[in-house]
């Protein structure tokens, strides 16, 4: 089973990777062309409102909810039962994506005016935003129809297509920049209309591969379907629970956006990095085990429920902790290596700095979240997530007005990083509960040899810290002078040589301390009840 599970899991990490990869270029080409001011504000804003909805109704509250169901009927029913729900699924689905899509694109203003207030104090703001706005909501149309074709090969097995489909989002946004940005008075616009033009190509790579599976759909509009009622019961609950990440980065976003012109961008690029080892692992490993989960439920094989839980944990803690440990000690350096040229000047490299600081703190509770939600999902369990998730982001707001009114208070020069930092606590509570309650359910059960396992982590990350911080020159805002005094490949060789130092010694004091694969996997502890 962990051998499987972590051959899908490499699958999805390694299509990731090179999205992940060309999104780091790709913010790259932006922080070159447009830097960090009013403009780009205006376009995070209006690409985020979309995403935000493609998180509730795409890869996050539908795909927990659908991913289970079509399992369900895969394991205990016919190939036309399945086709038949996905048909139906695809219209009724469908229909309801056309009708919030058409109601963003005619009601943009008062949508900005919403989830970025801030900006009604600077004129023309407000308009450019929700005139991008119109050209980026049928994103969610299209992507949230490719969720849909991607939970469906998920379900067979098929990772590869939904892994690869978000290249072409960020292959369309970097033509855009460079190319498509010279056809529009205003650049900006340029970006927009890549957003859209990646909606409708992420749609159409999934096609064929559903065609190869007998299960391309023929949309169908029947909201008295039992597959359609079952998916829609688990989904509203869902809709908030899968999604606190998004809920709570928006807030950020409502709060910055009274903040200093650049500080929603500073926040973009600082939530970017953080979510390149989120994606590359924990949204993949997540992606894998949802299926996995929601089988083994199906099939009510309870210690095997748990051991892929346990195991999915420990790859948790080998690979997300040092991951949030360097991007800590690197930010100064990681920010100036990728961004400092163009338009991006040194102190938005120092702005950046603060707030990538303050998200990799708050790294293992948004991984922890990806692993542990399936949990719940898998028994078609989305109520408690939702409860979770309430908490969670109380939390993240009481934290952002205090953080943010202590720093101003304090003349704090990032007041902007208070509200990454709420966000991480945020997650780390969400995190901290969902565990909480699978153990008391009695789902859980730690195999044997954590407390040794967890000790050899910590101390390996230790040392790697040590090392990282030694060669980097530090962690005070002087020690960042000298990165931004070297030409590019001067920081490329350097960074490479502090993430190679800190990876070998990562490596070698586990070795030392005795870690070997096989205590990956735990003896199972008692069985559960799934």
């Amino acid at each position: 089973m962990s051998r499987a599970l972590l051959k899908s899991t490499s699958v999805v990490s390694a299509f990731t990777l090179v999205s992940r990869v060309l999104g780091l270029v790709r913010d790259i080409v932006f922080a070159k062309f447009f830097g960090a001011g009013p403009l780009m504000d205006a376009f995070l804003v209006a690409f985020k409102i979309p995403n935000y909805l493609r998180r509730l109704f795409g890869e996050g509250a539908f795909a927990q909810a659908f991913v289970p169901v079509v399992s369900e009927y895969r394991e205990q029913r016919s190939h036309e039962e399945v086709k038949s729900l996905a048909d139906t699924i695809a219209g009724t689905f469908g229909g309801l994506l056309l009708t919030i899509t058409a109601f963003g694109m005619l009601a943009a203003p008062g949508i900005v005016y919403v989830f970025a207030p801030g900006f009604a104090d600077n004129p023309g703001q407000v308009e450019l935003t929700a005139d991008l706005l119109r050209i980026t909501f049928p994103y969610l149309f299209f992507i949230a129809l490719t969720a849909f074709a991607g939970g469906i090969l998920n379900t067979y097995g098929r990772f590869a297509a939904p892994a690869l489909a978000p290249v072409l989002l960020n292959i369309a946004l970097i033509s855009s920049a460079i190319w498509g940005s010279q056809w529009f008075d205003s650049p900006i616009y340029g970006l927009a209309w890549g957003v859209f033009a990646a909606g409708v190509a992420q749609l159409l790579l999934q096609l064929p591969w559903l065609a190869r599976l007998k299960l391309l759909p023929r949309p169908r509009w029947d909201r008295a379907h039992a597959g359609v009622k079952q998916v829609g019961r688990l989904m509203l609950p869902a809709l908030f629970g899968s999604s606190v990440a998004q809920v709570n980065l928006l807030v950020d976003t409502l709060v910055a956006s009274f903040l200093a012109a650049g500080s929603i961008t500073w926040l973009y690029y600082g939530d970017r990095l953080m979510e390149f080892p989120l994606g590359v692992f924990a949204i993949a490993l997540g992606t894998v085990i949802l299926p996995k989960l929601s089988q083994q439920h199906a099939a009510k094989d309870s210690p095997q429920f748990s051991q892929t839980l346990d195991f999915a944990l420990r790859l948790v803690m080998l690979v997300a902790l040092p991951a949030a440990v360097g991007l800590f000690t690197l930010a100064g350096p990681i920010i100036a290596t990728l961004f400092f040229r163009g338009e991006f000047v040194a102190s938005d490299v120092n702005m950046t700095r603060y707030a990538l600081m303050a998200y990799a703190l708050g790294l293992m509770g948004f991984t922890l979240v990806k692993i542990l939600a399936p949990g719940y999902f898998a028994r078609q369990d989305t109520k408690t997530p939702v409860k979770v998730g309430i908490v969670a982001v109380c939390v993240n707001v009481v934290l952002n007005i205090a953080f943010v009114l202590v720093a101003i208070d304090q003349e704090f020069i990032a007041p902007h990083a208070g509200l990454a930092l709420a966000t991480g606590f945020a997650a780390i509570t969400n995190a901290s509960l969902l565990f909480i309650g699978l153990r008391r359910r009695d789902v859980y059960h730690p195999g044997a040899g954590w407390g040794l396992f967890a000790l050899r982590c910590l101390l390996a990350n230790a040392a790697m810290a040590v090392v990282v911080t030694w060669q980097a020159g530090g962690l005070s805002v002087e020690s960042l002078a000298p990165w931004l005094e070297m030409d590019f490949w001067g920081r490329i060789l350097r960074l490479a040589w502090c993430i190679a130092a800190g990876a070998l010694a990562y490596v070698i004091i586990l070795f030392l301390l005795g870690l070997r694969p096989r205590h990956l996997k735990g003896a199972p502890g008692r069985a559960a009840s799934v």
